[in-house]
């Protein structure tokens, strides 16, 4: 499903990002990325979802060298990918339904379509009576919630998530996990950049280990 080869990512001249990055990653699989500040954990998901190119590797996303795609057809990529930014990229000026649904109207989905999709998303994640609020008048942690709805309400085959419990506590934390895990259970392809040892050692299936751009082991339980 995911395979790098030789990942090497440079932003300045003698400071590695990334160093030799060689991993698989299987359909269906429930993947924790994990290491301190620092160790190229978003670089890595920022290079998946091909918002910045490595400097050397090759990536291959089901059978697809995604390095290959041209700009003008990334978004052929990325219809099959859910992501979940660490800072949400919510849009406050618009409704909890037209944050979810952008996804869903970028790809020309009718509008009754639109609707149904939204609310099983939202609903998923128990927010369907918020689905015309605004993303300011929502906790925390129901943030998270509109940002998992979106990135599942075209089914994609990959979740790719950025530190998704950094700011949550414990118990929210686990909450929101357990959305993913079930997001996996449903077939999906599932990855996470987390440093919380506590939701790895509950929830983790398969573990990568990166410290200061290297991946130092891998782990599967």
């Amino acid at each position: 499903m995911i395979e790098l080869y030789h990942i090497w990512k440079q932003y300045q001249k003698a400071q590695w990002a990334l160093s030799d990055i060689t991993f698989r990653v299987d359909k269906g699989d429930f993947c924790f990325i994990t290491g301190p500040s620092g160790s190229g954990k978003t670089t890595l998901l920022k290079i998946l979802y091909r918002q910045i190119f490595p400097t050397e590797g090759q990536i291959v996303i089901d059978n697809r060298n995604i390095l290959k795609i041209s700009d003008h057809k990334i978004y052929q990529l990325r219809r099959h990918m859910g992501i979940v930014f660490q800072d949400f990229r919510l849009v406050f000026h618009k409704k909890v339904f037209e944050n979810v649904a952008v996804v869903l109207q970028v790809l020309g989905i009718p509008r009754k379509e639109i609707r149904r999709r939204v609310f099983n998303a939202l609903r998923m994640v128990n927010l369907h009576n918020k689905m015309w609020e605004y993303p300011a008048h929502l906790s925390y942690g129901e943030q998270q919630r509109v940002a998992i709805a979106r990135a599942v309400v075209n089914s994609p085959k990959i979740i790719l998530a950025d530190e998704p419990t950094g700011n949550l506590d414990t118990e929210l934390a686990f909450e929101i996990m357990s959305l993913f895990k079930d997001i996996n259970t449903k077939g999906a392809t599932v990855l996470i950049c987390t440093h919380d040892r506590e939701l790895i050692r509950n929830f983790g299936q398969k573990i990568l280990f990166l410290y200061k751009g290297k991946l130092l082991r891998k782990e599967s339980l």
